[in-house]
């Protein structure tokens, strides 16, 4: 019997129960919805902490102060030490050849309030180098300029997020906030970088490094360096020549006990891509139990149709159907309820992750990979839980299947 022939059978056999072969492919629909939605939904994740890492600045290493272990002074485990200060900074720009520029930055929160309106933000207190360093473009008004930190100017610059919730939207240019209860004029807007809040810049205030530290928290040292590299590949080499310099200007003899951090951005793409792969494999893991669900209650469909159809199974081995016949045309039923289940499963994981995301305000990424996996693994699951009932079919007696009643 053709291929083509044993499909139009199987179609027919199938739209004669059309609610149970409806109900059959449930499981398998939202199994595959399940792993497409949450595949995507996890790479959405991770593309958008991508983007926010990268979107912090080119070639960029950040020294942390911390203390404990290491190697080579640049793998010490993040603390909560004073001990980074702009003279670091201006050293490691002054020699090594291949940093391009050095911000030194100062943050902590404070209650900032204009009018009516207050919000806790993050404060940032920042040097010009950071408008370069940190990929930062100014869409109105200007940055924090030289002047500025030489005379801890009380001047500021907000992210889109602080304007909407403390200006309603309205223009802040030249209007004065409190932070700490001291007033600072806004002189200028941040472009919308988006991204995850903890990383984004749209919520945060950028003051003066000077002014942060000596009118807002009283502080000395710096919360973090950020430190421009000329060349990608130049990163390793750069990081260890600043770890070295670090711990001569430190007074620190064995790296094991390096009082700061360098970390770059590969590193940091890396752990996080190794975290959000992890993940994304664990929800994907847990929709796809569903999907051995759906294959089970196939092949639970199956079993009841192969005994509900004994005297047509007798009959057609009676006019000369082959085993093989009979075996082909069960485990065809069950392959065509998979794949019709699977393609309705990928339109629903597809449209369900946008408006899962949607609703949560993040990012989804429906890749093509999922699709064809999740929809290749909807066909296994139809041609391995369809096996036992059609190899079951095939092995029936003629004469015992048309005595069946």
């Amino acid at each position: 019997m053709s291929l083509f022939l044993t499909i139009k059978i199987a179609l027919r056999a199938l739209a004669a129960n059309k609610v149970r072969s409806g109900l059959t492919m449930l499981g398998i629909i939202i199994g595959v919805g399940a792993v497409v939605a949450m595949v995507s939904i996890g790479a959405g994740a991770s593309q958008s902490v991508t983007s926010s890492i990268q979107g912090l600045g080119s070639n960029l290493i950040t020294v942390i102060p911390g203390s404990g272990g290491g190697q080579g002074g640049a793998r010490a485990a993040l603390g909560s030490a004073t001990n980074l200060t702009v003279k670091d900074g201006e050293a490691i720009e002054d020699n090594i050849a291949t940093v391009v520029r050095v911000s030194a930055e100062y943050n902590d929160r404070a209650q900032v309030v204009y009018e009516n309106n207050n919000i806790n933000a993050t404060i940032n207190g920042v040097t010009p180098e950071y408008e370069k360093v940190r990929n930062t473009t100014v869409e109105v008004g200007r940055f924090v300029t030289d002047s500025d930190v030489g005379t801890s100017g009380r001047i500021a610059v907000i992210g889109q997020n602080v304007v909407e919730d403390l200006f309603a939207g309205a223009d802040p240019i030249g209007k004065r906030v409190k932070i700490k209860d001291i007033p600072f004029t806004v002189v200028g807007i941040l472009e919308s970088k988006g991204g995850a809040n903890f990383l984004s810049s749209d919520d945060a205030i950028f003051v003066p490094l000077t002014t942060a530290q000596n009118r807002l928290f009283g502080a000395e040292h710096v919360s973090q360096l950020g430190v421009e590299i000329s060349d990608s590949e130049a990163m390793d080499q750069a990081q260890d020549s600043i770890g070295w310099l670090l711990l001569g200007l430190h007074g620190v003899a064995d790296p094991e006990e390096a009082d700061f951090r360098l970390m770059n951005q590969q590193d940091i793409l890396k752990t996080i891509g190794e975290v959000t792969g992890i993940m994304t494999a664990l929800l994907g893991g847990i929709a796809g139990i569903s999907l051995l669900v759906g294959g089970i209650g196939i092949m639970n469909i199956m079993l009841v149709s192969v005994t509900e159809r004994t005297r047509e199974i007798g009959l057609r081995k009676a006019v000369g159907a082959k085993r093989k016949d009979i075996l082909k045309q069960f485990l065809t039923e069950s392959v065509i309820l998979s794949l019709i289940g699977g393609l309705v499963g990928i339109l629903l994981g597809v449209g369900g992750s946008r408006l899962l995301a949607a609703a949560m305000g993040s990012e989804t990424v429906v890749t093509v990979n999922s699709m064809v996996l999740a929809f290749v693994f909807s066909a296994a699951i139809g041609i391995f839980f369809g096996i036992y009932p059609a190899v079951r079919a095939s092995r029936l007696s003629p004469i015992d299947a048309l005595k069946y009643e």
